[in-house]
């Protein structure tokens, strides 16, 4: 719908807390099938394939090569030793929906039709869904397509139900296999998933039976898919939802027996790890079908740790990563916003690298069409830059700044934060003092130096102001009876 949906104050407010077993394998093939593909244009010789790989609360700390000593994490070690390992990669946002936004659109929260986790009743047979991507926002799929790219969206989507205008069928995507909506996607062992707008029932896992694990069927559709377009050119968008709450998993494997640990505990780090293996399966499956140095495949989390440092996943993971990330998802600072980030195109990007230049989800969509030689539509006015040679090699892009917003709290409450150069400033809500921190003396935010600078104060006020745009869907002032759920 071009229209905007009005405000609703007693809209729901989500936080979004959110091994293929042999069995999965013999009965995949009775719940999926890849679709075929459906292309605007013809392919351009030699457009790479380009594959987004984005993982629901995964922590920057939870991976190896960031530093995790616990869980093991091979696959994605090994793609960062054969391409760039980003150590400020930002996301979008600081919670679900609003940063798949940011990284479908190109656009940061100031500018961002989704700048909170708003859930939408119900209102046909695909159940309840989150505030839909406006008819007129154009997604990174629908410029790729217009291109000739084959475009598939496996796992979970969350910015729109089928019957609405952000539909994945409607913004790009010729293939979907996954869960719609966000609550739905807490469920690992769920009663149906959907194949495009189709519903696909699972009674193998009715009135709560735990028989088929979704995250096995969803990897087999993306590999089938892939392999069904291994001519290319073709953008996957591998939207895991591990390891996002419920915290469940069909095999513990090497974690079954850590003296010490909680269930729970265990169940995360056999959550990261079966994450892992499935990235590893996605490699695989590109080096048989000898398309491997032909794809770009780009990985990170779309918030920071959903668990605050001082939980016990928190504690026994180092999810803080020894202090340096202050916090978690939902907030304005840098453990909320600051990601895992790795890149990986063989003979294009680097091998070993490690840069600490920062970006953000919305370069994406400039970054995704100058490498498919795309045109970006008149209508669509990006804020990211693209990174094309800053993955090469070169330095990362000039701006003046990053800028984050979020609707989010109880009660319902607008933040911000932005970043320019190595100056970070965040404002917790409208009325709140404006914080000021050094990233370069500190990633840890412990030392607000607002009252020393009130010059940067004030330049940071001013960007603020500046790159936030009206929304009526998104008031700076909410209404105070406006509230939201517990993560």
């Amino acid at each position: 719908m071009s229209k905007k949906i009005p405000f609703i104050a007693s809209a729901i407010l989500l936080a979004g807390i959110a091994t293929i077993s042999t069995y999965a394998s013999n009965i995949v093939s009775n719940h999926v099938t890849a679709s075929p593909p459906s292309r605007d244009a013809s392919p351009a010789t030699n457009q790479p394939n380009i594959i987004f790989i984005l993982s629901d609360d995964v922590a920057q700390g939870d991976i190896g090569c960031y530093g995790q000593k616990l869980i093991q994490t091979p696959n994605l070690d090994r793609m960062a030793a054969q391409g760039t390992r980003y150590t400020q990669a930002y996301c979008g946002s600081s919670i679900c929906a609003p940063s798949r936004t940011s990284l479908m659109t190109g656009l940061h929260p100031g500018h961002s039709p989704v700048r909170g986790n708003y859930e939408i009743p119900a209102k046909s047979a695909f159940g309840a869904g989150q505030l839909p991507l406006p008819e007129s926002t154009v997604t990174v799929a629908q410029i790729l397509k217009s291109a000739g790219y084959a475009t598939a969206c496996t796992g979970k989507w969350g910015m729109g139900q089928f019957d609405t205008t952000g539909s994945p069928l409607k913004k790009g995507f010729d293939h979907f296999y996954g869960y719609n909506g966000q609550i739905q996607a807490h469920e690992y062992f769920p009663p149906a998933l959907y194949l495009n707008d189709q519903r696909i029932e699972l009674p193998e896992n009715k009135n709560g039976a735990k028989k088929i694990y979704a995250p096995d069927l969803i990897l087999k559709d993306t590999l089938d898919w892939v392999r069904a377009h291994k001519d290319g050119p073709f953008f996957l968008y591998d939207a895991t939802t591990l390891p996002h709450f419920r915290y469940e998993i069909n095999d513990l494997g090497e974690y079954a027996h850590r003296e010490g640990w909680t269930p729970q505990q265990k169940t995360y780090a056999a959550m990261v790890t079966r994450l892992d293996r499935d990235v590893g399966a996605i490699f695989a499956l590109l080096k048989e079908l000898k398309i491997d140095t032909n794809t770009l495949v780009i990985f990170a989390g779309d918030n920071g740790s959903a668990l605050e440092p001082n939980t016990p996943i928190g504690k026994l993971f180092d999810q803080s990563m020894g202090g340096k990330l202050r916090d978690a998802k939902g907030s304005m600072y840098e453990g909320g916003l600051r990601q895992a980030g790795i890149a990986r195109w063989p003979g294009v990007i680097p091998a070993g690298r490690v840069s600490e230049e920062p970006w953000a989800f919305w370069d994406f969509l400039p970054t995704a069409a100058e490498i498919a030689d795309a045109k970006i539509p008149a209508s669509c006015h990006p804020d990211g830059l693209s990174l094309v040679s800053f993955l090469k090699g070169g330095p990362a892009p000039k701006r003046d700044y990053f800028y984050w917003e979020l609707h989010a709290g109880e009660p319902l409450t607008a933040m911000q934060a932005v970043r320019f150069g190595d100056w970070k400033a965040v404002k917790n809500r409208p009325n709140a003092p404006v914080e000021l921190y050094n990233l370069r003396e500190g990633s840890d935010e412990k030392t607000n130096l607002a009252a020393s600078h009130p010059d940067l104060v004030e330049k940071a006020s001013n960007l603020m102001r500046q790159a936030h745009v009206d929304d009526p869907n998104w008031p700076m002032q909410h209404p105070p009876k406006a509230k939201q759920p517990e993560k």
